[in-house]
């Protein structure tokens, strides 16, 4: 009997896989069909096909929200290419599971026990029976957003550029869904470069962006509760307080570094700087835009904004990077050992002890995925450093924001890029337990010691 009992126990864990390993198998799916789809000639403008490897890493770039590309997207993909493009970005930044549920609500107006699980554990909803109102609020919130940044987009572009209304439209709402994702996905050559001094187009988008990197559960409790911020979660006021921290920093550091660059800010009005400054430090939280060429920045810039990709946006979104949360409670975690405490306290709430070891867990798997992915490159391409890890951390991070060295790299550099933004955007810590086995459970514990630290 007990044998025959702890087979039943396998068979039902094979049957029923943990809920962030479908969100994994999920994402990989779309990929694969992404990369399915891309690989038709009808989605490439001259009609004879894209390898492998190029549709691979353009599908595995848009649902992971990245916006790396290695191909021009205005020139090569044809309109079903594009929108094929736009429709990934779309599911994969709203999320798998969240898509599935959502479909699961339309046809058949109920969603399975299984189902809510899945969601539950792609959206960090607040409760079990909270997942049908947390899909429609992000389902509401997604549309809501997009249609506005395209309306204002599409208005600007028939009445500053001469657009057709139906040209103004669809570049309207590509943008407005690329820059809500945080894709970075651009119908330009020069990717937004020609919009640099524009804040009727620049501006809408950075809003678009920030709102996206915020993470659904802080939007979905601003939507309810914006009046009352005494009741804000730990969470929310995180997210929010870093954010803006984090967005006027960026914004004086890269702006004054650049100041007299005369490859990108160097030319502008000082109206013109402060704007393309604000515009990157929006980028770098995980969007990927560029108003100016990367590539020509200074070298001490660049490490600046690595250090702002691998910090991401806001968790359960469309940012990728280790998130914003990540980053506050570890440097929480060091004010409170500088200051000799014996608990860490954030906004009168005490810290649990397993979010200290899940931070440094996604911190530490973060910069192991980043630091070999690039010394392959190096090895592969003969890069320099600097180079090399500004794509690898741009691709971790989901950003898109390139120095021009992507379009250029060898197939196996791209499928190196390529695992990182899939690693990225689902996180290290829930790929590491979609790939656990089994949740032990240790009956017995080990005598305490203390080794010396540093």
């Amino acid at each position: 009997m007990a044998t025959r009992d702890v087979v039943n126990t396998r068979r039902v864990r094979i049957l029923s896989p943990h809920p962030a390993q479908v969100v994994v198998a999920g994402f990989a799916a779309v990929i694969a069909v992404g990369t399915g789809l891309l690989l038709l000639p009808i989605s490439t403008a001259d009609g004879r096909g894209t390898s492998f490897i190029d549709a691979l890493f353009t599908a595995t770039s848009s649902v992971c929200v990245t916006g790396l590309t290695v191909l021009d997207t205005e020139t090569h993909w044809s309109a079903f290419g594009q929108v094929v493009i736009m429709l990934l970005i779309q599911t994969g930044g709203l999320g798998i599971m969240v898509c599935a549920t959502l479909i699961g609500l339309v046809v058949a107006r109920r969603v399975s026990v299984r189902a809510r699980l899945n969601t539950a554990a792609e959206s960090r909803a607040v409760g079990f029976d909270d997942v049908r109102r947390v899909v429609r609020s992000i389902l509401l919130i997604s549309l809501l957003v997009e249609l506005t940044v395209a309306a204002l987009l599409f208005v600007r572009l028939i009445t500053g550029y001469g657009y057709d209304a139906g040209k103004a439209a669809w570049h309207g709402l590509f943008h407005a869904v690329s820059s809500f994702n945080n894709a970075g996905f651009a119908l330009y050559s020069d990717n937004l470069i020609r919009f640099a001094a524009d804040p009727w187009i620049c501006l809408p988008i950075c809003a678009s962006i920030i709102i996206g990197g915020l993470g659904f559960p802080v939007l979905i409790q601003l939507r309810r509760e914006w009046r009352r911020p005494l009741h804000w979660t730990m969470n929310t006021k995180l997210v929010l307080s870093v954010t803006a921290t984090l967005l006027l920093l960026s914004t004086v550091y890269i702006t004054a570094l650049e100041w007299s660059n005369p490859d990108t800010l160097g030319e502008r009005d000082p109206w013109s700087r402060v704007l393309i400054g604000f515009f990157h430090a929006v980028q770098v939280r995980t969007a990927g835009f560029n108003s100016v060429d990367i590539g020509r920045m200074h070298d001490e810039t660049w490490v600046g904004m690595d250090v702002l990709m691998f910090i991401g946006g806001g968790p359960a979104g469309t940012a990728g990077g280790i998130k914003v949360t990540t980053f506050a409670v570890l440097l929480f975690i060091l004010l409170t050992e500088l200051r000799g405490e014996g608990a860490v306290n954030i906004f009168g709430k005490r810290l649990s002890r397993a979010v200290h070891r899940q931070a440094i867990a996604v911190v530490l798997m973060a910069i192991g995925a980043i630091i070999t992915a690039v010394i392959a490159l190096m090895v592969i391409t003969g890069l320099d450093f600097d180079r090399v890890l500004f794509e690898a951390v741009s691709a971790f991070g989901t950003v898109g924001l390139s120095t021009g060295i992507t379009p250029d790299l060898p197939p196996a550099a791209d499928v190196i890029l390529a695992l990182l933004m899939f690693l990225g955007r689902l996180g290290p810590l829930t790929l590491g337990s979609a790939l656990a086995l089994r949740r032990r459970r240790i009956l017995y514990e080990f005598p305490k010691e203390r080794p010396a630290i540093g």
